[in-house]
């Protein structure tokens, strides 16, 4: 799946499945820009495209922001010329049931996993176009199914999973596809940086072990196998698509 000549937007690229995406598109000789809030992990995440044969630019900035997505884009133009693939992997997790979900939790989760890939969506649609591009969203098992305690995160999800359906049957005549990725648990900073100690999120990965029937949590290397192969060519006749990568997790009730 040779990525030479393309132009590869990844958001979330400083860590987790963001990061691991990058790197394996610069394996492939991907143009790489590449899109955090934390400038050195940027630079770091930049060499190791380089190194690995690709090329990258680094966007420093918050999604959220009115003027990201124009930044990102603007500078992906400057940098290679023209759009080829967006991927939007940048997300937050945060627990709460129903009761203790506050507006600020429902907020963020809402700003950071749907409003701001939309956005981007949006500011990339025309230059995709031009392309004929590919747009893969990185949603989660819990935009599938039901799960207790994180409520505005499975409607956050949930929300991904139908943008990416409805942004596919309308780019569809440009000739451009959408699809997502639907993760279980997958071994990242996501659940550290909802405030997870590492007690807890060692028995959480422990768990896991019980919660995907395949007997152990993903790996970030895992998920961009998917999102590569969304990416290319070889996915030519796929659009609209959600397509768990959770170890069978999708298959089970809660538990």
């Amino acid at each position: 799946m040779s990525f030479a000549g393309k132009i590869i937007i990844v958001t979330g690229a400083t860590s987790g499945i963001g990061r691991a995406t990058a790197e394996a598109f610069g394996r492939e000789g991907g143009s790489l820009v590449l899109v955090g809030r934390q400038e050195t992990v940027l630079a770091e995440v930049a060499a190791e495209v380089r190194a690995a044969g690709g090329h990258a630019a680094t966007v420093a900035a918050d999604l959220t922001t009115v003027d990201a997505p124009e930044r990102v884009v603007s500078a992906a133009l400057a940098a290679f010329g023209h759009i080829d693939v967006l991927v939007n992997a940048a997300g937050v997790i945060a627990s709460g049931a129903l009761e203790a979900t506050t507006d600020e939790i429902w907020d963020t989760m809402m700003a950071v996993n749907l409003r701001a890939p939309f956005r981007l969506m949006r500011a990339a649609a025309p230059h995709l176009t031009l392309r004929k591009g590919a747009i893969v969203n990185v949603s989660s098992v819990n935009g599938l199914r039901s799960f207790p305690g994180v409520l505005a995160y499975n409607v956050s999800k949930a929300a991904v999973d139908h943008l990416t359906r409805c942004a596919a049957i309308e780019m569809a005549p440009s000739g451009v596809r959408v699809n997502a990725v639907n993760p279980g648990v997958t071994v990242t900073n996501l659940h550290r940086r909802s405030g997870m100690d590492e007690t807890k999120y060692a028995a959480f990965l422990e768990r896991s072990k019980e919660t995907h029937p395949l007997g152990r949590p993903g790996q970030p290397d895992d998920i961009a196998a998917l999102i590569l192969f969304l990416a290319s060519d070889r996915a030519g006749w796929m659009t609209g698509e959600t397509i768990p990568i959770d170890g069978g997790r999708h298959l089970t009730c809660a538990r």
